[in-house]
């Protein structure tokens, strides 16, 4: 089958591999339909993932059909329609029982990292039953692609927060990950969103799909100034970082106002420092980490009852055999999330 796989030289290379076979009885083997990229996956073929093992197909963002399971896997079926979740998961450790699926003492972001993910014809899924989700008959590959990895982090970011009705909300960076978390601060309650890039046409889609009140870029505006007017001067009432660069954390916490909470869902290449005595007073709270994606399920539900969307998202589509010029297309920024798909 065709695969995608990176060196430790930081380079990729498509080539053939043989389909995957069970290896677990809790193992389910999926073709794979729709697959996307994913900032991470840049991450890692740039040094920034020390967990990440060269050699292995990158890819952990995606939705198929299941062809062969474990004999172990009870809730799943050959022919069924699913959406993957980003991160393999037990459900039975430690931290799966408190919900921190991402820290799964077996399991955890393995897909496209330390074990073979989706840019390929068909992916092997430990612990299935946990790791893939059903899709109702009237949602498409196309609305689920998203559903266990950006909109999960979009979610989880938001979720952060603990947004009370009226709350005024920052997220800082529109691209896939911070427009994902508009769509989820937006239903969760938010009366107010602002988003901030330095790309316009990022922000112009956040004003285009409704998803922000106020549009501001850096490069061009008094961030700090302009939320004061809007805020009569507090700050907003939460932050969620999607940039992960050093201005923009530090911008996260210059625009909160006192008691509030940032919520960091960016993946940062440097380490970042909080400078406690300039901060002192404003009684801020920090939450952070990797996205512990468990509501895949309430997600899809709400796709399904059209209640959001983000299909708007697939600004490109590349057959397989060409994943490595939508590789270039999607490092280079020229889209928002391209969609690959079988040749």
């Amino acid at each position: 089958m065709k695969s995608l796989i990176w060196h430790s030289n930081g380079s990729i290379e498509l080539i053939n591999k043989d389909i995957p076979e069970i290896q677990d009885e809790q193992d389910a083997i999926v073709k794979v339909q729709l697959s996307t990229i994913c900032t991470s996956d840049l991450h890692i073929i740039n040094g920034f993932v020390p967990q990440a093992k060269p050699e292995t197909i990158l890819g952990h963002e995606f939705v198929g059909e299941i062809v062969k399971t474990g004999k172990k896997v009870r809730g799943l079926k050959i022919g069924d329609r699913v959406a993957a979740n980003c991160e393999t998961f037990c459900g039975e450790c430690f931290y799966c029982q408190k919900g921190f699926i991402n820290n799964c003492e077996n399991g955890g972001w393995e897909l496209g990292c330390k074990i073979d993910g989706c840019h390929a014809e068909y992916i092997r899924v430990p612990y299935a039953d946990k790791g893939l989700n059903l899709l109702p008959n009237n949602v498409s590959y196309e609305d689920a692609l998203f559903v266990g990895d950006i909109l999960s982090s979009g979610y989880f970011g938001a979720e952060m927060l603990n947004i009370q009705k009226n709350d005024t909300i920052a997220i800082i960076g529109s691209g896939p990950v911070g427009l994902c978390a508009m769509i989820c601060a937006k239903y969760l309650g938010a009366k107010c969103i602002i988003a901030i890039d330095i790309d316009n046409s990022r922000l112009e889609t956040a004003k285009k799909e409704g998803l922000a009140n106020y549009i501001f870029n850096p490069e061009l505006s008094d961030i700090e100034k302009e939320i004061k007017q809007i805020t009569n001067n507090h700050g907003v009432d939460g932050v969620i970082e999607c940039a992960g660069t050093k201005d923009s954390f530090e911008l996260s916490w210059k625009i909160a106002r006192a008691n509030s909470v940032i919520g960091v869902v960016a993946m940062y290449e440097d380490d970042q420092i909080l400078p406690l005595p300039k901060m002192y007073g404003k009684n801020l709270t920090f939450k952070t980490g990797g996205v512990d994606a468990i509501h895949c399920d309430e997600l899809i539900k709400l796709i399904s009852e059209k209640k959001i969307s983000t299909n708007f998202l697939i600004s490109k589509k590349f057959p397989l055999s060409k994943i490595e010029d939508a590789y270039k297309e999607f490092a280079q920024k020229n889209c928002l999330k391209i969609a690959l798909y079988p040749d």
